[in-house]
């Protein structure tokens, strides 16, 4: 009986939209039909219609169907369906949140020079060294250079540097930000000179190219030596200087306490390590930024989130066409970058009219040259610290694999766009992008914006009681289970991905029953396994991997289960189309759009849940014509008047 009511529905909604869109006669358009006119070009073009497009519309034998068709495969449909999503999910991140860590960032110290005369020297906060005064800090120690480090800023009056102490400490170079050629053994194409047909989206800071008087253009920059290493596997150092006692001085020379050596340095000292680990930055003294710098960002300054790039300051247009254009921090290139992959994800979606669950389970993407060096560098950099504890010195079971990122997309690429056909086998659609984890980055965070994304639910309790319980288990405890009894189980899908971050922890080094994280006798667990097992759940035959308990099922199959579990459910399909037609209706949906919805949802799943027809249903609907003859004052007023 359901099945044959949607095809009524659908009967009905066939009929009717016949009616309403009967061949034009020789009169006049009448106001209604230019409302309708109006409300299709902005829905479909982004834009009012211009003078042009309404003499074709008053023309006599004006084929509306033929119009909405064309209208269908442009760039204003599908910037309207991407500007859906975006907004459900919030995807754009604003300036709350810091991302410039300190494996992937060059600060820039300036100081003075042989000749009295101030330069600039490029180094990263808790670089290894060997030298012990000045290991983790500037490659100049207070006393050389006059300036004394912190990881917020650099403070004291410089003094000059020898020529000799100079070439000693640091290298010349010539970096990706100022040499499009700068994988070549000699790089000729500076920014600006030679290399003359910069990408338009791909813009230095002004400050990153000229030297310490603004005026003399930059060649090539100075950077700490350590910093310049091109090597990809560097080798565990381990100093042998035992911690500094507490309450002890500092030693000569240093400013902050020595580099923190643990034992895993000690046992595994001269072993091999990836250099693009953050574990290789905290115990190798041979790994560095790469040919050419490529593996770091450059900053203006040695402060905490230096500025680096300038970009579009508002894009309601598009990145193609924007609005003014700002100086960007680290965090806000990085943040501005991931944004733009979920955007193109989902353009890809809606301009083939792909299917609409792959937004949730496809393993493509697109990525720019920016992105590129995200995933071969600071992505990989977000991994390991105490995953050592586990034996994990790496990412090893990345969500992006660094391998399917092309070699020939550059740092400096930011309008070329590649397709990236997979990502790897744990990538599920925009929900294991960066921009989403950071966005949502605990698990329950992300499970609730699926849920309400895309089932069209929430979690909202009302007139709950919340009595003193010490029970952990919220999908039991009073007052909590009538929501945690369905976002525990889906919150478990993250078990694997780490909070705060995207690095995947895999069933061979995080069981989720790991003996080694018992509990011991008085109920606790060491530090390392209290970061990855939860003691609540614990016992003294076995720890319990955070996030699993609700359903170990779920913590095995990871985002990617989530993914499939989503899509396949009812409501996820019919979430979809109350979505889009609401937005295209410009109102609340109400009891009367019922009909019109089951027709619309039929038309969806048996269309392979691909947009296209759904809003080709939508905008010939009796429902859009009329929303588009609304005046809005009378709409809210509860009136009809046209």
């Amino acid at each position: 009986m359901r099945g044959l009511g949607g095809l009524a529905a659908a009967a009905l909604l066939a009929a009717a939209a016949a009616a309403l869109f009967a061949p034009p006669s020789a009169a006049a358009p009448t106001l209604e039909q230019y409302r309708y006119f109006r409300a299709l070009s902005l829905d479909l073009e982004g834009r009012l219609p211009t003078r042009e497009e309404l003499a074709e519309m008053e023309s006599p034998g004006f084929d509306l169907d033929a119009w909405i068709e064309r209208h269908l495969d442009g760039p204003g449909y599908v910037e309207r369906l991407t500007r859906i999503y975006m907004d459900v999910l919030r995807l754009e991140l604003g300036p709350v949140g810091l991302f410039a860590p300190p494996e992937t960032t060059l600060r820039r110290a300036e100081v003075l020079g042989p000749d009295g005369k101030p330069l600039y020297v490029y180094f990263r906060y808790n670089q290894r060294r060997l030298n012990p005064v000045i290991d983790g800090e500037l490659c100049f120690s207070e006393a050389e250079s006059g300036l004394r480090g912190s990881f917020h800023a650099l403070t004291g009056t410089p003094k000059a540097i020898s020529q000799k102490l100079l070439d000693e400490r640091t290298t010349v170079v010539r970096p990706f930000w100022l040499y499009r050629d700068y994988l070549s053994v000699s790089p000729t194409q500076r920014y600006g000179v030679g290399w003359k047909d910069a990408d338009s989206a791909y813009v230095p800071l002004p400050q990153l190219l000229v030297e310490p008087d603004g005026k003399t253009p930059t060649v090539e920059v100075r950077v700490c030596k350590e910093e310049a290493q091109t090597a990809e596997v560097g080798r565990i150092h381990a100093s042998g200087i035992p911690p500094l006692p507490a309450g002890a001085p500092l030693p000569a020379g240093r400013v902050r306490p020595p580099m923190p050596e643990d034992r895993y340095a000690r046992e595994h000292r001269g072993e091999p390590i990836s250099c693009r680990s953050a574990l290789a930055f905290a115990m190798s003294v041979d790994c560095g930024c790469g040919i050419g710098l490529e593996h770091c960002l450059p900053g203006d300054n040695s402060g905490r989130d230096p500025r680096a790039f300038v970009l579009p300051a508002h894009v309601p247009l598009g990145i193609e066409s924007p609005l003014g254009a700002a100086p960007r921090t680290i965090s806000g290139w990085n943040k501005f970058w991931w944004s733009q992959e979920a955007i193109h994800l989902m353009q890809h979606v809606f301009r083939a009219d792909r299917d609409f669950r792959e937004i949730l389970t496809g393993r493509y993407t697109f990525i720019n040259g920016p992105l590129a060096q995200f995933y071969r560098s600071s992505a990989p950099a977000a991994c390991c610290s105490l995953h050592r504890s586990f034996g994990m010195r790496e990412d090893e079971a990345p969500l992006f694999l660094p391998g399917a990122v092309p070699p020939v997309v550059a740092p400096h690429d930011a309008s070329e766009w590649t397709y990236i056909a997979d990502r790897g086998p744990r990538a599920a659609g925009i929900v294991t992008t960066p921009v989403f984890l950071t966005k949502y980055s605990s698990r329950r965070a992300r499970a609730a914006a699926l849920y309400s994304a895309f089932l069209c639910k929430s979690f909202a309790a009302e007139h709950a009681e919340l009595p003193p319980s010490d029970e952990p288990d919220l999908m039991v405890r009073p007052g909590c289970s009538s929501c945690h009894a369905t976002l525990e189980p889906l919150a478990a899908y993250f078990t694997r991905v780490e909070e705060t971050t995207w690095t995947y922890l895999p069933a061979s080094r995080f069981p989720i029953e790991n003996p080694v994280c018992k509990l011991d006798a008085e109920g606790k667990t060491g530090g390392s396994c209290r970061r990855f097992y939860d003691p609540d759940f614990s016992s003294k035959e076995r720890g319990v991997l955070r996030g699993a308990y609700a359903s170990p099922d779920h913590a095995e199959r990871g985002p990617a289960g989530a993914a499939a579990d989503l899509t396949r459910m009812p409501e996820f399909a019919s979430c979809a189309v109350a979505r889009v037609t609401e937005s295209f209706l410009g109102r609340p949906l109400r009891d009367e759009d019922e009909a019109l919805l089951r027709a619309l949802r039929e038309r969806f799943v048996s269309r392979g849940y691909r947009m296209r027809p759904l809003v080709e249903a939508i905008v010939r609907s009796p429902a859009y014509a009329r929303a588009s003859n609304v005046r809005p004052a009378l709409e809210r007023g509860g009136g009809g008047a046209r």
